[in-house]
Order: structure tokens, then C-alpha cells, then sequence
């Protein structure tokens, strides 16, 4: 009797565990909006990034070419500077991870595209992009604010970016 006890708890102990691994994977969601992306999902990307040449990586969204030459803009990357510090420095440090990813270094991790379509529609990007999926994970599910700027603001701060990995 005390056997077919101790089966029946190990048993029931193994169903009430499982029911809420599957409970929380429904659980992860991504905005307010209701976009939803299922811990297989993004787990899948992870192990897709791995193959992706991350340079060659242009993103999803509307900067198909960035031509940048050799040198930086002065201007730029200091307007670019102001607009970091205003709409991004709250969660993005350069030198550091917060809670967002380190960005120093991040114009030789990434393509120019990639950046800015990060920059401009992140929802997108974590919606289909590997590289973003496996940052999303990386940075505990915490999604980046869409900040509304403009492909012209994000050309600034990608300026600001390639000057500070240049000085670094």
C-alpha cells in the first residue's frame, strides 16, 4: 500500500510540474501591444545566429544601404551624442551591459543597416531578426523602447557610435 502511495505522489508531483513549465513559456510576452514570442521561438533563433555572419546582417526594416566613408562627421556624431544621451542613456550604457546591451565596440559587431533598423522599429526586429531574438534573450526579456526617431536621428547616433568606437 505504502508503495503504490509513494508512486501515486511521485506522479502526481511529475504532472503538476510539467503543467507549469507549459504555463510559463504562454506566460512571455514582448509589449503591451501583445506581441507574443514563445520561448521556442526565440531559442530557435539562438542556435540560428550562430550561422550568421552578423556584419553581413542588414536587418529588417527600411535601411537597406548605409554608405559611410572612412571619415567621421564631427557634427554628427555629436548631435548623434545629444540624442543617445536623451532618448537611449537610460537603458544602454557604452562601456557596460544595464539594461540593455554594451555598445561600445558595436559598429564592429554589427552592420550600419542592422543598427539603425534596430533603432528605428525594434518590435520588428526582436519580432524577426535572430541577432535580436538572442539579445532579447540576453537581456532577460527586457525589449527595447521604440523611441519614434527618425532615420535621420538614428544616421546621427550611428555617427556618434562610430566615433566612440574609434576613440575606443
Amino acid at each position: 500500500m505504502k508503495i503504490k502511495l509513494s508512486i501515486l505522489s511521485a506522479l502526481l508531483l511529475l504532472l503538476l510540474s510539467s503543467c507549469g513549465e507549459k504555463e510559463e513559456k504562454e506566460k512571455i510576452k514582448l509589449s503591451d501591444e501583445g506581441t507574443a514570442v514563445k520561448k521556442e521561438v526565440v531559442e530557435e533563433a539562438v542556435s540560428t545566429t550562430a550561422e550568421t555572419d552578423n556584419l553581413q546582417n542588414k536587418g529588417v526594416g527600411p535601411i537597406k544601404y548605409v554608405g559611410l566613408s572612412g571619415d567621421i562627421d564631427q557634427d554628427m556624431a555629436i548631435r548623434g551624442e545629444e540624442l543617445f544621451k536623451n532618448m537611449c542613456s537610460a537603458c544602454h550604457k557604452m562601456d557596460k551591459k544595464f539594461v540593455g546591451p554594451s555598445l561600445a565596440g558595436i559598429t564592429e559587431r554589427r552592420s550600419p543597416e542592422w543598427i539603425m533598423n534596430m533603432i528605428l522599429n525594434p518590435e520588428k526586429m526582436i519580432k524577426e531578426d535572430p541577432i535580436a531574438k538572442k539579445l532579447l534573450i540576453e537581456s532577460n526579456m527586457a525589449v527595447m523602447a521604440n523611441q519614434n526617431l527618425t532615420e535621420e536621428d538614428t544616421r546621427l547616433i550611428l555617427e556618434y557610435f562610430r566615433q566612440y568606437d574609434q576613440q575606443n
